[in-house]
């Protein structure tokens, strides 16, 4: 730790590389300097260096190690192919959120192509995926999670606690014997990537 004394000032390019490149909270400079924040928050507007915005301020103490997803190229036919697969479904079945990229459905068809989308195309990391059951109370609530678990390749531990709700009258149980499920991560910035991107297609094709 570097004590300054009062009135000391704090050089810009220390204070660049603490905040710009090291991505630390003016608090967490303080800290390392040995000084108070109101001098860290002075130096900072003496030097010109400009601040970040709170909600990019919130999202790097969320993700401290970096973003966990890597958009990759879409060099081959097949990779262009699932990623216009997985906007499209994104499109009609994905939920709309400014802070999380998730799709729900019954077909397991639908719920693999979708995880290939995240994992091949947009690279989430494996551990970031997780995945929600919403079952009725007539369904095995186990049997429905090891049939889910095979799908989508994820294990138990990155399944959130399921939603079991009241059994219904008629012949749903042939469309959906294992309930809904729900895959995705919570991630503002790639849920802003996603939201760009079929929006552009809308508007190309929409319009």
């Amino acid at each position: 730790m570097v004590l300054f004394q009062r009135g000391q000032a704090i050089d810009k390019k220390r204070l660049e590389h603490l905040y710009l490149r090291e991505r630390l909270s003016m608090a967490e400079i303080a800290e390392k300097l040995g000084c108070s924040v109101n001098k860290v928050v002075y130096w900072m507007d003496r030097h010109g260096i400009p601040r970040r915005q709170r909600g990019e301020a919130g999202y790097l103490k969320h993700n401290p190690r970096g973003d966990p997803f890597k958009i990759k190229d879409r060099g081959s036919d097949e990779e262009r192919e699932l990623f216009q697969l997985g906007i499209g479904l994104y499109i009609g079945e994905g939920r709309k959120s400014q802070h999380r990229v998730s799709l729900s459905n019954t077909d397991p068809r639908v719920i693999r192509a979708f995880l290939r989308f995240l994992r091949e195309i947009c690279g989430v990391k494996e551990k970031k995926i997780f995945a929600w059951i919403n079952i009725f109370d007539d369904t095995a609530l186990g049997e429905a999670q090891m049939y889910w678990c095979q799908v989508t390749g994820l294990p138990k531990s990155q399944f959130y606690q399921a939603t079991v709700r009241p059994r219904r009258d008629g012949n749903y149980k042939n469309k959906s014997r294992f309930g809904t499920i729900t895959v995705g991560l919570s991630n503002a910035k790639l849920a802003g990537i996603l939201g760009e991107w079929y929006k552009s297609a809308l508007n190309k094709f929409g319009s």
